[in-house]
């Protein structure tokens, strides 16, 4: 076998956080609730998963949203694909992208790399989720149940089969579940 036929097939992978009851934010965007599971020296894996990936697909708003926040977006080392219905220029690694998604993420699956991190939001998660693109969920369950705000899984998608794979449950009760599609 040579190197090329050795290579797996790169994978799109959903590694978000929600709250018990399936939210990814308080209305109005508001992620505080995050901060529950805030602890010193625990990533949840985070870092390590980063390793396993060189492009990330991300939507606009919630790209807009993490750099409102006062932060950095941290990937500036990954190929980053901004999700956006209005074009805007690109600048160093990051590029909006405003055509099909499902071309864009059939393209990157047929390209050699690492495996593609899909960083959100539900409106991304649904289009994915509508033409069967995600291959595996990294689901970090927040104990805390909102009651509203932005659901993960929004209605009228198709019904997916999953695998689990992992659990883990670390101290502050954050439980991460890793499932793969059947």
């Amino acid at each position: 076998m040579d190197a090329h036929t050795m290579t797996a097939k790169r994978k799109l992978i959903l590694y978000i956080a929600m709250s018990l009851d399936g939210y990814i934010a308080k209305p109005n965007d508001d992620l505080s609730f995050l901060s529950i599971v805030e602890q010193e020296g625990q990533d949840y894996g985070y870092n390590d998963f980063v390793k396993s990936i060189d492009t990330i697909i991300i939507g606009r708003k919630t790209f807009d949203k993490v750099i409102s926040m006062g932060f950095e977006y941290p990937h500036t080392d990954k190929e980053v694909y901004i999700i956006s219905r209005t074009p805007r220029p690109d600048y160093g690694t990051f590029k909006y992208y405003t055509k099909n998604l499902k071309d864009l993420v059939l393209k990157l699956k047929s390209e050699q790399g690492k495996n593609i991190f899909c960083d959100g939001g539900a409106e991304i998660v649904h289009e994915l989720l509508m033409d069967n693109l995600i291959d595996e969920f990294v689901i970090s369950v927040i104990p805390i149940i909102l009651g509203d705000g932005v659901p993960l899984f929004k209605k009228g998608r198709p019904e997916l089969n999953l695998r689990l794979i992992d659990s883990r449950q670390f101290d502050k009760g954050l439980v991460q579940l890793h499932y793969i599609r059947t």
